[in-house]
């Protein structure tokens, strides 16, 4: 999708803070942090929305949540503790509409979370 920032992003046309990638999966720093550690973990594959997943995606989001627990260890956050957030729409903070797991660690995380 032409219109996706995240799409331009696993497509190379815009620059980002690469901290893991494979064939289907990439994850980048995120520009407005909300903890010291804020990665974005993104299918290459252009998703707009959790409710657009589709049975056919299961192994697609497998990777995702494997993705977000190895580069949470490699930015040392697997022992301490790290959050994974996925927002759905604009009421639940989805600003971007290509589906990516929020990864959040750094700090000790609150809960409710807002």
């Amino acid at each position: 999708m032409t219109d996706c920032i995240f799409c331009r992003i696993a497509a190379g046309e815009i620059p980002a803070n690469i901290v893991y990638q494979d064939e289907d999966v990439l994850a980048f720093r995120d520009l407005n942090p909300q903890a010291p550690v804020h990665v974005l973990i993104i299918p290459r594959r252009h998703i707009a929305t959790l409710n657009d997943v589709a049975p056919e995606d299961v192994q697609l989001l497998g990777r995702l949540l494997l993705a977000a627990k190895m580069v949470a260890e490699q930015e040392g956050l697997a022992e301490a503790g790290y959050r994974t957030v996925i927002n759905c729409n604009a009421d639940g903070g989805q600003t971007v509409f290509h589906v990516h797991v929020h990864l959040l660690g750094g700090r000790s995380m609150n809960w409710p979370p807002g």
